[in-house]
């Protein structure tokens, strides 16, 4: 009997290692799988911030755009106006040479300060070239000319006035420049 107990000793003891071997390959296992999920986590976390981060962007760029398309809107109907008054410009340069009717004149002056009115509330403002030094962003050299009383690479006459509209240039002045 005593063989017995022993040997049932010897069986109950096998019976718990093997238990605890199952149990630990279980731990294990559960261990594996919440590292599986925690990895899972992080991609998904990392995903999120992304796409986050990307959209922000997006929100950012749009409201530029929205902002630019509000400040530059009007550049076009600014651009189809430019030669018209070009040629107000150049008939009150007329008023001195040849003898104009005073009434005519005067309707000319009127319409002239509407559309500075008109490019003061859009925000177009006239480049000031004479005088200053010659800048290619600012100014179209079509002439150059060896001046004695002049610096050189400055601007000695203006052909036609360049424009800005809220500070960016959409029509360049045509100038003559100083060698």
């Amino acid at each position: 009997m005593k063989m017995n107990a022993e040997a049932d000793k010897e069986t109950t003891e096998k019976e718990k290692i093997t238990e605890n071997e199952g149990t630990d390959q279980t731990l294990e296992k559960e261990v594996d799988k919440e590292i599986e999920l925690q990895g899972t986590i992080d991609q998904l976390n990392d995903k999120y911030l992304r796409l986050n981060a990307e959209y922000q962007n997006y929100r950012k760029r749009v409201e530029k755009e929205k902002a630019d398309i509000f400040k530059y809107g009007t550049e076009k109907l600014i651009l189809d106006l430019l030669p018209m008054m070009d040629n107000f410009e150049r008939a009150l340069s007329l008023q001195n040479t040849e003898k104009m009717d005073q009434k005519i004149l005067d309707g000319i002056v009127m319409i002239k300060k509407s559309f500075d009115d008109f490019f003061d509330k859009n925000g177009v403002k006239k480049i000031e070239a004479l005088g200053q030094p010659f800048d290619p962003v600012m100014h179209h050299a079509v002439m150059t000319e060896s001046v004695e009383d002049s610096a050189s690479e400055h601007v000695i006459e203006v052909l036609q006035d360049g424009y800005l509209l809220n500070d960016k240039v959409i029509r360049t002045s045509m100038v003559k420049v100083s060698n």
